[in-house]
């Protein structure tokens, strides 16, 4: 059991963090989600090749070569929480970079789609532990003030993943003669080569990530939690000082007092927590089923249904890639002086007009650069607004001693939520047509606005331990 005196936190001037420590270690977690990014979206391009070369078919060969890897996302973010609180923030992340090296190359050099399938699934693994673990830990140990910027960074490296992924696929194909498809297509080096440098480039940045991470620290929220003050204490004054240290440990604490260090995911169903849990999980499927990933996934449908070949839709994706980066820095400046709730509010009500927009020009025929236009509008309405703040949200509503299984179960959600969205887009693009699928993730949009505006507090510029008096006490 724990105890603590009640301490009130006293911060330190701005000046008096050890800003340049705090940046770094923070940078070198969120490569975490530079891997989840650049694995998660590879496929976009890569599937116009390794398709055919598995002589893929149909709505629900395509769907489950685009979904299959969500199911790895699942496993990954279920069992994150429950061993992260076992072995730690730190323990975890590294075996996750592990992980993404060693599925890049079994993808690469996948026989077989069976074979490939099953790379995708293990690969998935390591996305549902990187995008449950590095926002975890990067708001565990950020100073308050700082906190939406630096767990918005990891959405920052999420998007130069995506970018970077969108670069390597239009640089492989950007000499692909237009028109070349049939079996010129099938014996082409892009199908039977190309595909395959595009995953197994993963393996450097897997390695990158891997030996940083013997550079950072442990949670000293979770060295807390798991009866190591003192570690926790010397990670603390090395964020923000020794006086610092102090107050931050005893409110750490405080939150603790009278708890066990270990979390049953039974717990979560105490009427206390299941408020906060219900608002985590439904932010978490929203951000899914507001429709953006379709266009990560499927660009190659999308744009070839507004007109454009396989080399201009590789064109294409990579300027979805450059907005969705720029507007990303945009959300960066804004998200500790706007406030999560009015960029939430802000994002579904842009969404919802955009996708009405996409789906009234599929319906009216409408191709090329008006299609394209809208596309990236919508790609920078999500980047700067529901993109990074959601995960910043999941990552400090949730009270210090069940954060881990919290998050699991959100991310978990939110992983289901994108495998459904991802399977059943090419069956929806079949059968109601690309213009009222996107109609139907414009109602979604409002759902989200209505939910936004009735459940969520402000949490900017609040410790996580206030945040936890606020939402659950």
């Amino acid at each position: 059991m724990i105890t603590a005196p009640t301490t009130t936190l006293r911060a330190p001037a701005v000046g008096q963090y050890h800003l340049a420590y705090v940046w770094a270690i923070c940078l070198v977690a969120a490569l975490g989600g530079l891997l989840f990014g650049y694995d998660w979206v590879v496929i976009g391009g890569a599937r116009q090749f390794f398709e055919p070369y598995f002589g893929l078919s149909g709505e629900l060969e395509t769907g489950w070569a685009n979904s299959c890897a969500l199911l790895g996302c699942l496993a990954g973010a279920l069992v994150a929480g429950a061993l992260s609180d076992r072995f730690g923030r730190k323990r975890l992340l590294v075996g996750a970079a592990i992980l993404f090296a060693v599925t890049s190359l079994g993808n690469a050099l996948a026989p077989t789609f069976t074979v490939f399938v099953v790379w995708r699934i293990l690969g998935g693994v390591a996305i549902g532990l990187a995008s449950c673990l590095s926002p975890m830990y990067i708001a565990e140990v950020a100073p308050s003030h700082l906190r939406g910027r630096l767990v918005a960074i990891n959405q920052l490296t999420i998007v130069i993943g995506i970018q970077a992924a969108q670069f390597v696929n239009w640089w492989l194909g950007r000499d692909m003669p237009k028109g070349l498809s049939g079996d010129a297509l099938l014996h082409s080096w892009y199908v039977l080569q190309g595909w395959r440098w595009m995953f197994g480039l993963t393996a450097v940045p897997s390695m990158l990530f891997f030996l940083g991470m013997f550079a950072v620290p442990e949670s000293p929220r979770w060295l807390a939690k798991n009866g190591k003050p003192d570690r926790a204490r010397d990670v603390l004054a090395r964020i923000g000082g020794g006086d610092y240290a102090t107050a931050a440990l005893g409110e750490i604490e405080s939150t603790l007092a009278g708890e066990t260090e270990t979390v049953r995911f039974r717990e979560l169903l105490d009427p206390k927590l299941t408020a906060v849990l219900v608002l985590g999980v439904v932010l978490a499927v929203l951000q899914q089923w507001c429709g953006i990933n379709v266009i990560f996934n499927y660009a190659g449908d999308i744009f070839k249904a507004a007109g454009y070949d396989i080399s201009d839709t590789l064109k294409n994706i990579a300027w979805t890639g450059s907005v969705n980066l720029v507007f990303t820095f945009v959300a960066l400046g804004i998200v500790d002086r706007a406030g999560r709730r009015p960029l939430l509010l802000a994002g579904f009500v842009g969404l919802a007009i955009i996708h009405l927009a996409i789906g009234g020009c599929y319906f009216a025929g409408v191709q090329g650069l008006p299609m394209l236009l809208l596309v990236l509008s919508a790609m920078a309405c999500y980047a700067m607004t529901l993109a990074p703040v959601v995960w910043v949200v999941i990552s400090e509503i949730f009270p210090n001693r069940i954060r881990g299984a919290a998050m699991a179960v959100a991310i978990t959600s939110l992983w289901i939520a994108c495998f459904i969205l991802t399977y059943t887009f090419p069956l929806l693009n079949h059968r109601l047509g690309p213009g009222s699928t996107f109609w139907l993730y414009a109602a979604v949009c409002v759902v989200g606005f209505v939910f936004i505006l009735l459940r969520l507090p402000e949490t900017k510029g609040k410790t996580l331990e206030e945040l936890e008096k606020e939402l659950v006490d």
